[in-house]
This record gives structure tokens, sequence and C-alpha cells, in this order.
């Protein structure tokens, strides 16, 4: 399986701009600048790579948790996680250091102990987790 997605810069880094196209279609032609990546700037003005990982790692962990939990014989009700990438200089360049999964589960009849086993190995074992090279952390919490 190959997914591909593209991006086009005009400008200089700071004061250019960008547009990110994935094959999905999801981003069509999608901006993004200096502004969005590093100072915040929210709205229509675009998106930023980080913000994308973000979501991919989310997305990626939460459905890898559905399979391993419908493998050992659970039925998640919900899975909500949210991914907080955090991004800072390393050795003077924009580095990302840590993620950390914040996972709001609710599945019937699981056992603490086992519910944070499951969810350790999905955190080790989605293909977003293994690739990134950054300090991964999850919370998880179980609802009654």
């Amino acid at each position: 399986m190959v997914r591909t997605a593209n991006a086009v810069w005009h400008g200089t880094g700071k004061d250019g701009s960008g547009t990110l196209d994935t094959q999905s279609g999801v981003l069509r032609s999608h901006p993004y600048s200096f502004r969005t990546r590093f100072e915040d700037e929210e709205g229509r003005s675009g998106t930023n790579p980080e913000e994308l990982i973000a979501a991919a790692h989310a997305g990626c962990f939460t459905m890898q948790l559905s399979f391993l939990l419908s493998n050992a014989g659970f039925t998640p009700t919900e899975l909500k996680t949210q991914a907080a990438l955090t991004m800072g200089p390393v050795d003077g360049k924009p580095t990302i250091s840590k993620i950390v999964l914040t996972l709001d589960a609710t599945v019937p009849q699981i056992s603490d102990a086992d519910f944070q086993r499951i969810a350790a190995e999905a955190k080790a074992t989605c293909p977003v987790s293994r690739v990134l090279n950054a300090e991964l952390e999850l919370v998880a919490k179980l609802n009654a």
C-alpha cells in the first residue's frame, strides 16, 4: 500500500505560503504558511504539518486499539483520542520532541488491567507510532 500527499510552496520560508493535497482528496490545495505553522494562526488560513501528524497519529492509534480490543473479545462503545504534539527547538532546530496520546474510552466488560495492556500495545504497534522518532506517551482513561 502506498499513500501520497503533495506540498507546493511559493516564496521564502517566513513570507511565502503553500498548499497541501492528499491522494484521498480530503486536502485539496489546502493552504499552509509560517503563520499557521509557528504562530498559531487559525481559521481557513490553513493547517500545518505537525497538526496533520497529530491527526494521523490519533486516527491510527484509535483504529489500531479498536482492532486489538475486538481481537481480544471486547467491543468498544466509544474511543476518543487526542494527540498533543510538542515542537520546539533542539540544538537550535525546530523538532517534534513528544506526542501525548490522551484516550477516553468506553469499553464494556473489560478490566482496567486488560484495557491498559491493550492500549499500550496499540500505542506501540500502530504504524504512525512506529514511524515517529519522538517520545510517545499514552494517557488512557477507561469509563465505566
